[in-house]
């Protein structure tokens, strides 16, 4: 046999290992862009939204479970409205955002450009939402088991949020809904969303997102709101 005929013997072999493999890649590729697509429009085409969540932390030695009811409107709008274990809340009118604790002396406000809070990355579902230019190496995460059977789990990390978060999963519906979200920070804590309840594009009151402090209460700036 010549040289020549060994290549392209051993060249036809190769691409017929190949090709199952690039097949599958791309099978994968088209998945998550069909996926992410239908996160987009999903999103895109809210303008408010209701739902009860879950709140479960895990890091610093400690685990903390609180639960609530949170809203959502556009533009840049949002009302984490606790109730378990404790009362307590954060708002944002897409300009400013505030804490407060029902009960305390003082409340605290930053400017949401200032904003380092770990709630941040849901704000991506109150603009023009591209999953794939919000998020680096976003893909499908086949070894991380969905809670909610039939959905779809993928991770990423969020861009301009390197210094502070490593990694987000975000579990999605087929009709590309996020039912949870998992929020791993650069020190190894880790914050795990989980909405239920969700009634999409209904009417929500402005002065939700807008905070008077009661009678008494100091309104002070501070960056940590509500750790």
């Amino acid at each position: 046999m010549t040289i020549k005929r060994t290549t392209v013997l051993l060249t036809t072999v190769l691409l017929l290992l190949l090709c199952p493999l690039l097949l599958l890649a791309q099978a994968k590729q088209d998945e998550l862009t069909q996926l992410t697509d239908k996160v987009d429009k999903h999103y895109n085409n809210l303008h408010s939204m209701k739902s009860h969540f879950v709140e479960d932390y895990h890091g610093a030695g400690m685990t903390r479970s609180e639960s609530g009811t949170l809203w959502l409107k556009k533009p840049g709008k949002m009302r984490w409205e606790y109730n378990e274990p404790r009362k307590k809340l954060f708002i944002s009118d897409g300009k400013t955002a505030w804490f407060y604790v029902p009960g305390e002396q003082q409340a605290r406000e930053e400017p949401v450009s200032k904003l380092d809070d770990i709630r941040s990355p849901l704000r991506f579902l109150l603009g023009k939402t591209k999953l794939r230019k919000e998020f680096d190496e976003l893909g499908i995460a086949p070894n991380i088991k969905p809670e909610n059977p039939g959905d779809i789990v993928l991770r990423g990390s969020p861009k301009g949020m390197e210094d502070r978060i490593s990694l987000v999963v975000l579990e999605v519906t087929p009709e590309g809904r996020i039912d949870r979200i998992e929020i791993e920070e650069v020190g190894g804590a880790v914050t795990d969303f989980r909405f239920t309840d969700v009634s999409e594009n209904i009417p929500v009151a402005e002065n939700l997102f807008h905070f008077s402090p009661p009678a008494g209460v100091e309104v002070v700036e501070g960056t940590d709101l509500g750790n």
